[in-house]
């Protein structure tokens, strides 16, 4: 079943058919790792299964190697997630945390996007919609019958560092920096060892993909702001950034729901590129 590939608001959710539809808690809190956990614990959507940044969606016990705070997971680990949690190639995914998609649950969704599965959406506004419309939720742990699924990553999605500099550098590729202006244009840097950004990246912070209630912005205001950005390029042109391949996934789902795809992620991001002392990095505005 496919509703939807990219958003889905709370109502349509909470009315899809329980065996046609698998929820994932994807909350996550970068300054207390285990309140994601805790917070699934208090209450959460009947039937969503947890999916952890740190341990589902992310390499954390691996060293880093340049490959940022926030590594890929290998796709049999992703694969090993999808099969616990029972997923099935006919149900609609509807992945959620409790920042606009920001934190965790865009990064499930391009993971999801990376490994061929078409029918994941991430659930508009997250918890905090759900809860504001008055649905239901559970404190019980879903039993879910085990699947055996083997997933395979897309590497065309991707791109690394040296590719990176050389498609920059010649103009080949638009970069797209998904952090915070203050902190892309170095005047603070609160995680990593370097401020700054990577020379010829532009801005687009992931927050302003939401309006004032934490709801993604409509398709055609996404598509005028994000046309702003990349014209004359086209979107296959485009590479997203952040501070650790996360949130850059937000502007990778926004782009994807303004009708502009395509674009692919440098997963390292800042904490990887910065990791290579020889590398570029520029302040300011540009």
């Amino acid at each position: 079943m496919l509703i939807s590939r990219t958003l889905i608001d709370a109502g349509m959710a909470a009315g899809l058919p329980p065996a046609d539809v698998l929820f994932v808690d994807a909350r996550f809190d970068l300054a207390h790792a285990g309140k994601g956990d805790e917070d699934y614990a208090r209450a959460h959507i009947p039937g969503a299964v947890r999916a952890d940044l740190d341990r589902d969606l992310a390499d954390m016990a691996t060293p880093s190697n340049g490959r940022g705070r926030h590594p890929l997971p290998s796709a049999s680990h992703f694969s090993a997630w999808l099969s616990k949690a029972g997923w099935r190639p006919d149900l609609q995914v509807v992945v959620y945390d409790a920042a606009g998609g920001a934190l965790a649950a865009a990064r499930f969704w391009w993971l999801a996007r990376l490994a061929g599965l078409d029918n994941v959406a991430v659930l508009d506004g997250g918890w905090p919609a759900w809860v504001a419309a008055g649905l239901t939720d559970d404190t019980a742990l879903p039993v879910r019958e085990p699947t055996a699924v083997h997933v395979v990553f897309d590497d065309a999605g991707t791109v690394h560092a040296d590719e990176l500099a050389e498609g920059v550098a010649s103009g080949r590729m638009l970069l797209i920096d998904a952090r915070a202006a203050p902190r892309y244009k170095g005047d603070v840097e609160p995680l990593d060892p370097v401020a700054g950004h990577v020379p010829g990246a532009r801005n687009r912070p992931f927050a302003d993909n939401l309006d004032g209630d934490g709801m993604f912005r409509s398709k055609e205001d996404l598509r005028v702001a994000f046309k702003a950005i990349i014209d004359p390029r086209s979107p296959e042109d485009v590479v997203h950034m952040c501070g650790s391949g996360v949130t850059a996934c937000h502007n990778l789902l926004a782009m994807e729901h303004a009708g502009l795809c395509g674009s692919r992620l440098y997963a390292p991001s800042w904490s990887g590129w910065v990791s290579d002392p020889s590398r570029g990095v520029a302040t300011g505005d540009h």
